[in-house]
């Protein structure tokens, strides 16, 4: 269900038990090939096929295309909620969810620069509802529901990039005429920090010239259907989990004593 096609008595009506997700994205450049537009369209695509499945189980709200995306900036055409204000939309999200009378809230996350503010803000609205032991509020993000790597051999990479070949075997799927350049000649790109353990502070020019970071190169459609299908179903599974929360309990199943 979309919350957007439906009027408040029938919103009312679905609380307090329906999971309310709230799909979180950005607008940020995605290097030479790929458009502004990518994390939000690859999430909208993904909520697409998950609601398709889960009908009348799950309340979706319309995607929050302004992300955290303040480490882009030096790029044109970004679009950026400075992090604190980033943080200060996410937990009024959560306020209204409340208010509203529901119990699951769920962020589903397609942009990596917004996921320390993603959990920090779930964090600091339980510390506020710290009286209530009845909510289940959480920060997710989509391709951390599968390792489709495990299932098509031919996949390169083990993790998300940016503008990476999974992106844009993503984009290449559901919008081969935005895809500005022939991906072959792209150079790769590492996606490597430096430092482990520890975490080093950075911009995207520290660490990319073009704007991709990954290997974008080996993308094709076909793999952008199987990333699809596989973030989509896991998803689809972590919301079946979210669904049959007991309401008290720490994880799924539970029962406390």
């Amino acid at each position: 269900m979309n919350l957007t096609d439906l009027t408040w008595p029938e919103i009312k009506a679905l609380a307090p038990d329906t999971p309310l997700v709230i799909p979180v994205a950005a607008i940020e450049q995605h290097g030479h090939h790929l458009p502004v537009a990518t994390d939000s369209m690859l999430l909208g695509e993904v909520i697409r096929r998950v609601s398709d499945v889960m009908t009348d189980r799950v309340l979706f709200a319309p995607l929050q295309w302004l992300g955290n995306s303040d480490h882009h900036m030096d790029f044109a055409g970004t679009l950026s909620a400075r992090p604190r204000t980033y943080l200060d939309v996410l937990n009024e999200s959560i306020d209204n969810g409340i208010i509203h009378g529901f119990k699951r809230i769920v962020f589903v996350n397609g942009h990596g620069g917004n996921i320390v503010p993603g959990k920090q803000a779930v964090f600091e609205a339980r510390q506020r509802y710290r009286d209530r032991d009845d909510l289940l509020l959480l920060f997710s993000t989509y391709w951390e529901f599968a390792k489709p790597w495990e299932t098509r051999g031919d996949l390169v990479q083990r993790s998300m990039g940016h503008a990476c070949e999974f992106e844009t075997s993503m984009i290449q799927r559901i919008a081969p005429h935005l895809v500005k350049q022939d991906v072959k000649t792209l150079e790769p790109v590492g996606v490597d920090f430096g430092f482990e353990p520890a975490y080093r502070g950075w911009t995207t020019k520290d660490r990319t010239i073009p704007g991709h970071m990954g290997q974008p190169q080996f993308a094709t459609p076909e793999k952008g259907e199987h990333l699809f299908a596989e973030f989509s179903k896991g998803l689809v599974e972590f919301l079946d989990q979210v669904i049959a929360w007991d309401g008290k309990g720490w994880v799924t199943g539970e029962s406390r004593t």
